[in-house]
């Protein structure tokens, strides 16, 4: 756990006071307490994520559950209307900024987004469904994505167009 926690606050520029680091926080505190025996102690620790996850959510309007499968330095760059489905799963290397929202398509289906590495998603951008994102994708602001995105590519607007990510100068 505290050896994700050093990874998460560097990824965040080892500044404490990320509202995103405090998200990942609780959602390391929250994964990590599913091992805690004996049971008594885990419920207890259950009690104390749940508490804290409520009190992020509410200062940060981050919502993280710790159901969520997160890859390395997974960053989230701005705090404020972050919603994140707990079927979801992020690859490495993937920033997300305010207003993003990775979840279900439809409430009869569980199903959430699978991303890849290397995946940045601006501002107010939704996610929905499930769908893969490939690694090497950006997703434009605002972008409604409801289908996959393969790698390499890029994701823009409403609902998303999906074009092949110009080779960087």
């Amino acid at each position: 756990m505290f050896q994700n926690i050093r990874a998460d606050l560097a990824a965040h520029g080892g500044h404490w006071g990320a509202q995103g680091f405090w998200a990942l926080l609780v959602y390391r505190f929250g994964q990590w307490r599913y091992g805690v025996r004996p049971a008594l102690l885990r419920k207890l620790c259950s009690l104390l994520y749940k508490v804290l996850f409520k009190l992020v959510q509410i200062v940060t309007g981050i919502e993280l559950p710790c159901e969520v499968k997160l890859g390395k330095n997974f960053v989230i760059d701005h705090f404020g209307g972050i919603v994140i489905s707990g079927y979801a799963r992020f690859g490495d290397n993937c920033r997300i900024r305010n207003g993003v929202v990775v979840g279900l398509r439809r409430v009869d289906e569980p199903c959430a987004p699978h991303i890849g590495d290397n995946v940045d998603i601006g501002a107010g951008a939704k996610l929905l469904g499930n769908i893969r994102i490939g690694n090497n994708v950006a997703i434009g602001a605002n972008a409604v994505v409801l289908c996959d995105v393969p790698d390499n590519h890029v994701a823009y607007g409403v609902p998303a167009v999906i074009k092949l990510r110009k080779a960087k100068a």
